[in-house]
């Protein structure tokens, strides 16, 4: 396992980690892992959500979007124009 120093930690902040990890029965060292779990699984969760949210916004994109029809550009018909390539 990895081991991890954190210096010039403010006094004010270790404290505040002693009281919280006493407050919950764990060492300062397993209530360090408990809070960079929970930080990491929330990260984690965002970039998720967000990804979700483009996938879901590209889907409506797509689906607000007209069929584009070629006649409307005075384009003809790739079907007609594969049919006469066949014929000839």
């Amino acid at each position: 396992m990895a081991t991890l120093y954190v210096r010039n930690l403010p006094d004010d902040l270790y404290a505040k980690l002693q009281n919280l990890a006493a407050s919950e029965h764990r060492s300062i060292n397993a209530q360090v892992i408990t809070l960079l779990e929970q930080a990491l699984k929330t990260e984690a969760q965002e970039i998720e959500d967000q990804k979700r949210q483009n996938v879901l916004k590209v889907l409506e994109e797509s689906r607000q979007r007209r069929r584009v029809n070629p006649a409307d550009f005075g384009l003809p018909d790739s079907t007609e124009l594969i049919r006469e390539d066949r014929d000839r």
